[in-house]
């Protein structure tokens, strides 16, 4: 594997003046491949698997919730964290509108896979997401990004460890700060279904399984193996690249988000029929740069000097 320690640009984000590489690459595949519009599409299994992860993980705490504190936080580590991140990723691909045809069906489903996340975000984040994609990069609109002041905060080994650990707090407030918006009619019904939940949860799992439901995301969202993709996604490993796939066995239950570049060039390709996309067109991602394990990327990212959270690219349109 390619050291990052090549990366020249350590203390400034690097600055581009071309439009995100995806929307090029799409338009390249389709006059080349045009077979590839059979993949666009819903994923008439997405609905299934999803709803099973949201019982399982609602299920751990109603009725399979050990004493035994040791037991408790094993749980939460090796199952729980694990389930929270396969739903966020489940969520991820709902808001692609990639489960039902109708969209309204699409963000009913989400705001009810949104319950174990305890937090109502499902509909905050399709808005921020669909930015994320259409305006990858832009200063003030690409929430994603992190800000100069986290850049310029969290330095060293123990300082990107810290923001690491706490990285679904940034994801969380970031927008706020960056990138406020009025909420919808969605966001409202989100908010008030998760109100209704929490009542309906606290009556069958007390206080000992909100604990369990928010550790699990805390853990999801920082050292988890999984989380790593938060970090292969986007973050500069290869100066002149700006999103990077991971081709790993952990696809099979994250709804192969790893397959990133595939997505971003096409986001309405559910990801169960990426993995194709990539056989139809090898020559656009083949000679590309990346990842073999979400693991090792979190351990590079903090080990590695020349990886600082400035190392993402920008773009003022």
């Amino acid at each position: 594997m390619e050291k990052i320690a090549g990366l020249k640009n350590t203390q400034s984000f690097y600055w581009e003046e071309t439009r995100e590489p995806h929307f090029q690459r799409r338009k390249q595949i389709m006059n080349e491949v045009p077979e590839v519009k059979k993949l666009f599409g819903i994923d008439p299994l997405l609905k299934y698997k999803a709803i099973f992860v949201l019982l399982l993980q609602l299920a751990i705490p109603v009725f399979f919730l050990p004493e035994n504190p040791y037991l408790f936080a094993l749980l939460v580590v090796v199952v729980g964290a694990t389930l929270s991140q396969v739903l966020f990723l489940a969520i991820h691909e709902i808001t692609h509108d990639l489960a039902f045809k109708n969209p309204a069906l699409n963000n009913v489903l989400a705001i009810i896979v949104n319950f174990p996340i305890v937090f109502p975000f499902s509909m905050a984040f399709k808005v921020y997401h669909a930015k994320h994609h259409w305006h990858q990069g832009k200063e003030g609109v690409d929430t994603d990004l992190p800000t100069e002041g986290e850049a310029l905060l969290f330095k060293g080994f123990f300082g990107k460890l810290i923001w690491l650990v706490n990285q679904i707090l940034f994801y969380a407030v970031r927008p706020l700060m960056v990138h406020p918006i009025k909420p919808d009619k969605w966001q409202v019904i989100n908010l008030i279904a998760q109100l209704v939940f929490v009542v309906v949860f606290y009556q069958l799992a007390g206080i000992a399984g909100f604990v369990y439901l928010i550790a699990s995301l805390f853990v999801a969202g920082g050292l988890h193996p999984i989380a790593g993709h938060f970090i292969a996604e986007h973050y500069v490993f290869k100066e002149g690249q700006e999103t990077y796939s991971y081709y790993g066995f952990l696809n099979k239950i994250t709804f192969n988000v790893g397959f990133h570049n595939e997505h971003h060039d096409f986001p309405n390709i559910p990801g169960s029929r990426l993995p194709k996309l990539k056989k139809l067109a090898p020559n656009h991602y083949d000679h590309l740069y990346s990842h073999t394990s979400w693991s090792k990327v979190l351990w590079r990212f903090v080990s590695e000097e020349s990886m600082t959270l400035y190392a993402r690219v920008k773009r003022n349109s």
